[in-house]
């Protein structure tokens, strides 16, 4: 992952986690309402580790029924 982006991917991963906890849902239960992604993905997402593809992030806003342009939000 290029160091330039790492705060927002940690900003991402954030609120990606805030909005998962909010709708009570386990990384597990994301990842199979996602489709074809594995709970770790998801785990290093949230963590900000992972360098993910915008068609991931997508059906994971989708999922959580939430528009992707949140996701950029610094709620911190």
């Amino acid at each position: 992952m290029d160091e330039k982006f790492v705060t927002i991917y940690k900003t991402i991963g954030e609120n990606l986690r805030d909005q998962r906890k909010e709708k009570n849902l386990s990384q597990q239960q994301l990842a199979d309402l996602a489709g074809k992604i594995d709970r770790s993905k998801i785990s290093d997402i949230e963590n900000g580790k992972e360098d993910f593809l915008f068609s991931t992030l997508l059906k994971i806003c989708a999922a959580l029924d939430m528009n992707a342009n949140d996701l950029f939000k610094n709620n911190k």
